[in-house]
């Protein structure tokens, strides 16, 4: 990097309240030269008055800020004072301790690297001379706006604003912290609506944290992981017997616009009530109502206790929306590396890499297809990497991702869809035409894929689905090639009908996620053909009785599957008699009735 030239080498300013005596600035000067390797003679001094400092110096030479004034060591003794306190000062005795943390305080010379600012403009600075700051490096600029650095250049470097640049211009310094970007943690983050810095935007008071964790963090290693093996359910039965998550697992969410992803979204985090499993929902470039909307559904249903909700809004710079999912993996690995299973779900991360592309773009990286910056796969895999299954050595914990990504008129093989498929363990394709047509979710069985598959299934919902994907993909053949014919025969027709079952039973309401018994019992009475005689539009009404008449006259079988996880042959064929006869009691109750 470029260093400042000789004049500002030769050049230093002393901020003070008081002005130094000619023995102090004798000093001062001496120091001065003996840190820039010049002689003392050839210093131009300049004299700063400011009474905001509180008392003692402030110097300025070259790229350098050496601070022995009041404020600094007010801000010092805080800092001290404030970790002090996080590592166990004994409430009891505080004055003592405090006491004690006074005598022993001492100010060391805080020699701090300043730039300048050559041009600030849409949430990003370049600055001149600062030649040692680290890529996530946080600056603070004048005024006490935050920056991270994100470009690193042989002449300067290029800053993301993390505050709002209002006050900000050409010639404004720039100070070095020495630190990563980081967002605080902690057990009262449950609840809360927060935005990528950590900060609460729900009204409900401040949040207390436990320490702080770097927003980019290396993922594990290949032997502090295990298999991934335990099932993630999400209550969406299309989703739970075809395409099983398994904690630890990343499981992309595709399709197009309002084809019902945040749904699943939705619907996958109402299904973790009450089994331990923290979830946080990372929203990019949403408005700041659907957040609202969806908060508030949450705290409806009892879930978002175990909930924190991530949000880098529309109105958000681009800087915020970036670092948005990284920020919320954050706040997961603090649960994961305590032992605990955590979910985790980025709305969306198409969102993400368009910001990153403005922000790029901002500061003048070469672009690549589709404008995109060549490191935007690195974007996105050094992110989705953090999500994995710990093995028991290494606590055990887990995160499991769902990445949404919007695709555009269906198509899958742009750029940033294609990156993020190859990086997940599979992915879940919504299709458009399925949606309009009334199904929900609009899962398409024949793109739609699980890379862990039955090793994410309890051992009754694997052999419940059995052939539940085969039978959709033959019905869906069969009604293209048939749909030019009128002529069919009775064979056909069944297979037809059978088919249009299944994919009715496969329609779930939003925010009716089904528990793993009822899915299995479903899946054990439509592979039975309990349905395939039945009208379409009566399917579903009929299933719910179904399930109402097992929970209540078929306790045994219900405690059975839920306690054992297992379909032995015995519990299956129960669950058929118990169908066959709940069937030919309701249908005789139809008639009467009629």
């Amino acid at each position: 990097m470029k260093d400042v030239d000789m004049n500002q080498i030769r050049s230093a300013t002393i901020t003070y309240v008081t002005k130094p005596t000619d023995n102090q600035l004798a000093g001062i000067k001496k120091f001065i030269a003996d840190q820039l390797d010049v002689n003392v003679d050839e210093l131009d001094i300049n004299l700063v008055q400011d009474s905001s400092i509180g008392s003692g110096f402030v110097v300025r030479a070259g790229n350098h800020e050496y601070d022995w004034s009041e404020k600094a060591r007010i801000e010092k003794l805080s800092e001290k004072l404030k970790s002090g306190l996080k590592d166990g000062l004994d409430p009891e005795n505080m004055l003592s301790n405090l006491q004690s943390e006074l005598e022993n305080f001492t100010l060391n010379r805080a020699d701090r690297e300043v730039g300048v600012v050559i041009s600030v403009a849409d949430g990003t600075a370049n600055v001149v001379g600062i030649n040692h700051a680290f890529y996530g490096e946080i600056v603070i600029f004048d005024g006490g706006v935050k920056g991270m650095v994100l470009d690193i250049r042989r002449e300067d470097i290029g800053v993301i604003l993390l505050d709002s640049e209002a006050g900000l211009r050409e010639g404004s310094t720039v100070v070095r912290t020495g630190k990563s970007a980081s967002i605080p943690v902690g057990e009262e983050f449950l609840g809360r609506v927060v935005n990528p810095l950590g900060e609460p935007i729900d009204g409900l008071g401040d949040i207390n944290n436990e320490g702080y964790r770097p927003i980019e963090y290396k993922a594990p290693s290949i032997v502090d992981r295990q298999p991934v093996s335990v099932p993630m359910q999400t209550g969406i039965l299309s989703i739970d017997a075809m395409f099983p998550i398994a904690r630890g697992q990343r499981e992309l969410i595709i399709g197009d616009r309002q084809t019902g992803k945040t749904s699943i979204a939705t619907d996958t985090i109402l299904s973790q009530r009450g089994n331990g499993v923290i979830c946080i929902y990372v929203a990019i470039g949403q408005k700041a109502s659907t957040v609202a909307k969806l908060a508030n559904t949450l705290k409806q249903a009892g879930a978002m206790e175990q909930t924190i909700i991530v949000s880098a809004t529309a109105s958000d710079p681009a800087s915020l929306q970036y670092i948005a999912p990284y920020a919320g993996t954050a706040l997961a690995e603090h649960f994961m590396y305590q032992g605990k299973d955590v979910l985790i779900i980025y709305d969306d991360l198409s969102k993400q890499a368009v910001a990153y592309r403005a922000i790029s773009l901002l500061l003048g990286r070469s672009p690549g297809r589709e404008a995109y910056p060549g490191d935007v796969f690195y974007l996105h895999s050094r992110l989705l990497e953090r999500s994995a299954r710990l093995s028991q050595k290494a606590g055990g914990g887990s995160i499991t991702a769902l990445p949404i990504i919007e695709t555009l008129a269906g198509d899958i093989s742009a750029y940033v869809p294609t990156n993020v498929i190859s990086i997940t363990d599979g992915q879940i394709f919504l299709e458009s035409e399925l949606f309009f047509s009334g199904q929900r979710p609009a899962v398409n069985v024949g793109l739609s894929v699980s890379r862990v598959g039955g090793a994410a299934q309890t051992k009754a919902m694997k052999k419940a689905s059995g052939s539940l994907r085969v039978d959709l993909a033959q019905y869906r053949e069969m009604e293209v090639f048939t749909q030019f014919s009128s002529d069919l025969d009775d064979k056909t027709k069944a297979q037809l009908h059978y088919g249009r079952s299944l994919m009715e039973l496969l329609k779930q309401p939003l925010g009716h996620p089904a528990s793993m018994v009822d899915q299995v019992i479903t899946l054990v009475a439509a592979t039975a053909r309990i349905f395939a005689d039945l009208e379409v539009k009566d399917i579903k009404p009929f299933q719910g009785r179904m399930l109402d008449y097992f929970h209540t006259e078929c306790s045994d079988i219900v405690s059975a599957i839920e306690t054992s996880g297992v379909l032995e042959g015995d519990v299956r064929d129960s669950i058929v008699e118990a169908a066959k006869a709940f069937k030919a009691k309701d249908v005789t109750s139809s008639e009467v009735e009629a």
